[in-house]
């Protein structure tokens, strides 16, 4: 049967021959796994011409105006249709909650801890409860979706946060996350933007910030919710500037529910606007002149997006109401917020505020789903390796990871081998030992870690690509397809197609070119800015992403570059320095870097910062010893590190043109709070360029051409 039904999933016709297959199918390659995965790739990889458009691996081929040729997922029902939601009671967030909470039998929904505290749950039926009372006052004081509808939260991640979310919903107002690392101009500019009049803050010191910014400018803020407790002082200040300071627990205790038919809660409504850091960098950089853009975003789109991942989870990893999801990343962030969790009546734990305390979220909350960033896998892949501190150590390490690696590459994913008992237990006990699904996003993974990871955690671990414009994720790899270096296949709730970027001689015609998205999860646009919302989204309805792809050939993505940020060096040679970098990021000793050109220089050259954690070792290796301060200014371990880049750089393929001359290195990591990186960690370019041009002048001076 389970055959049978991948077979319905997959539309294979060929019923009798796959049946003749299937008996002499490698039973170790079923253990663990989905048959889903294992029965698809192996059945295509004995058929060539399977591999071939449009049958790829995990794909149909899409007729789209032009004589283009664009992919889209096997899951899809149709070739005319996408998944537009999996749960006919739950076509919006509105929905989604309250099917969560008819499934859960009124179970615990959201969880949060004191230190060295067990975990305190309110239930569904009580999240519900403040979620209305609280969406019915602010009713009450003026919000309505048809005038003043934008009500923004200034928050870290607590169950107030989804509360305040879902009673926005409820009434069909519209959520505006402001970044707790924004800084005051920004947020200016974002409550200016959306006009807005409410803010819900946790902590005083973030309403005092919202104050500053709106001080004598005739700001549009009138309310003040505070999560916490506040004094008078702040009352006080809030009067002067004609703002009122309320308490999020008293608002809407003593008012009835207003009479509002929630299924007027429409699909297409507006539900949030998430301020994003992915802008067109033309003649300017938008971001770094302080203007955030508003992309707008609708309870359908976030359905389909659930939809589409619970679709290809579906067969082997299906979430219910036994499984918690841990809340730590930021929740301003869409990767963060497609409620697969709530849809199956789940439980979220949040961490207590402070990533240095995580581990031990972790391990009180023993989640079983985990969604984690890079830099987040790198930290654990680090950890794991600093502990095999001898040779035995490591070679057991080793010995282990390829057995493990081994069964992998033939679709075995388990974690009760020998090798975990022996080896990789404390690794999985350090997550609490339940996790069971893992999805990382956001930026690219090495593949060498998140194999490494994969099988260390021995659960399903998916690796997802995307961005707010898509809602969070268009692509997503395959249960059971373990191989690393690559985003998956397109999502059921959209198409993806590859257009030419001829500057950069990435041709569609080769399989490449830049990515572009058209389906139910794009959104509608940049708040009051359509100039912009024309360039990200095409008049056939397709969003440019400004990321360039590569269809591998079974039919999977792979990002290579970046259409954006691109510049000439002095010759004319097209250089995209995030490309570069990216490969630059493999070294071992590297924790960051920012490659540097421009059109009046014939070379490339580097701020380096080093690993602060692996740099002494690997330096102790290299024969150069000392603090992480004494190496970082050693000219023996700099001219190491740039001969270990360089050579990096060779293998990926790199032109001559496109490896770095010379690096300087530095001791202080680029972070949001010393203004060198975005709120999603992703880099300023203007500001490290500024920040470091003296670095970079002494470079070029020294640099003979």
């Amino acid at each position: 049967m389970q055959a049978q039904e991948v077979l319905r999933q997959l539309r294979i016709p060929e019923l009798d021959d796959f049946r003749q297959y299937v008996r002499g199918f490698p039973t170790n390659a079923l253990m663990g796994m989905g048959a889903f995965a294992a029965i698809t790739t192996y059945w295509f990889a004995s058929r060539p011409k399977a591999l071939k458009p449009p049958c790829d691996l995990g794909l149909q081929s899409l007729e789209i105006p032009g004589g283009e040729r664009a992919r889209r997922s096997v899951l899809n029902e149709s070739d005319s249709e996408f998944v537009t939601y999996y749960y006919s009671d739950a076509q919006t967030i509105y929905q989604v909650f309250q099917r969560g909470l008819r499934v859960s039998n009124n179970g615990p929904c959201l969880g949060s801890r004191k230190p060295n505290q067990p975990y305190e749950w309110q239930s569904y039926q009580e999240v519900a409860d403040r979620a209305e009372n609280i969406g019915s006052a602010l009713l009450h004081r003026g919000h309505f979706h048809t005038g003043d509808k934008f009500v923004g939260i200034f928050s870290q991640n607590r169950p107030e946060w989804t509360i305040s979310e879902l009673a926005c919903y409820t009434y069909n107002l519209v959520v505006v996350p402001l970044y707790d690392t924004l800084g005051k101009e920004a947020i200016g500019y974002i409550i200016d933007k959306a006009t807005i009049s409410t803010v819900i803050c946790d902590v005083p010191e973030k309403a005092q910030m919202i104050l500053d910014c709106i001080s004598g400018q005739g700001k549009s803020v009138k309310t003040i919710v505070l999560m916490e407790a506040f004094d008078k002082d702040l009352v006080s200040r809030g009067t002067e500037s004609g703002v009122e300071i309320l308490s999020l627990k008293e608002i809407g205790v003593n008012l009835m529910k207003t009479n509002i038919i929630f299924a007027s809660v429409k699909n297409n409504g507006y539900f949030k606007i998430t301020i994003c850091d992915r802008y067109v960098y033309l003649s300017c950089d938008v971001f770094n002149a302080g203007f955030p853009k508003g992309a707008m975003l609708t309870h359908g789109n976030v359905v389909s997006n659930t939809a589409a991942f619970i679709k290809v989870t579906e067969i082997h990893c299906m979430l219910s109401v036994h499984d918690i999801h841990v809340s730590y990343l930021p929740l301003a962030h869409m990767f963060e917020r497609v409620g697969v969790i709530l849809i199956h009546g789940a439980r979220i734990g949040y961490f207590q505020g402070d990533i240095r305390l995580l581990m031990d979220d972790l391990k009180t909350l023993q989640p079983t789903v985990f969604p984690v960033v890079p830099r987040l896998l790198n930290r654990m892949f680090d950890k794991v390796f600093s502990q095999a501190n001898t040779p035995l150590r490591r070679w057991l390490l080793d010995f282990a990871f390829r057995r493990k690696e081994a069964e992998l590459k033939n679709g075995v994913m388990r974690k009760d081998s020998m090798w975990d008992k022996l080896i990789f237990k404390k690794v999985q006990l350090s997550l609490g030992g339940r996790v069971r699904l893992v999805i990382t996003g956001a930026a690219p993974v090495s593949p060498t870690i998140l194999t490494f990871l994969r099988a260390a955690l021995g659960c399903q671990f998916y690796e997802g690509y995307g961005q707010t414009e898509c809602t969070a994720g268009c692509t997503m790899s395959m249960p059971g397809d373990w191989s690393a270096g690559h985003v998956g296949p397109p999502l059921p709730c959209n198409a993806v197609k590859l257009v030419d970027v001829a500057e950069m001689n990435y041709l569609a015609a080769n399989g490449e070119g830049e990515v572009c998205v058209k389906g139910p999860n794009v959104f509608k646009g940049y708040l009051n800015d359509p100039e912009r919302t024309a360039e990200a989204i095409d008049k056939d309805g397709w969003l440019h992403t400004g990321d360039i792809g590569k269809w591998l050939p079974n039919g999977i993505l792979k990002i290579v570059d970046r259409k954006k940020h691109i510049f000439k060096l002095a010759q004319g040679e097209y250089i995209a320095p995030e490309k570069i970098e990216t490969v630059y990021n493999r070294s071992d000793p590297v924790a960051q870097i920012f490659v540097h050109g421009d059109s009046l220089k014939a070379c490339l050259v580097g701020i380096v910062v080093p690993d602060p954690d692996f740099l002494p070792m690997w330096a102790k290796r290299k024969g150069f010893e000392g603090s992480y301060l004494d190496l970082c200014s050693n000219k023996d371990v700099k001219a190491a590190i740039l001969e270990d880049i360089l050579v990096l750089g060779k293998e990926a393929g790199l032109k001559s043109f496109e490896q770095v001359r010379d690096i300087a290195l530095h001791p202080e990591m680029f972070t949001v709070q010393n203004g060198l990186l975005t709120p999603t960690l992703k880099a300023k370019r203007n500001e490290l360029r500024n920040h470091f041009r003296e670095q970079i002048d002494e470079l070029y001076a020294k640099i003979k051409m």
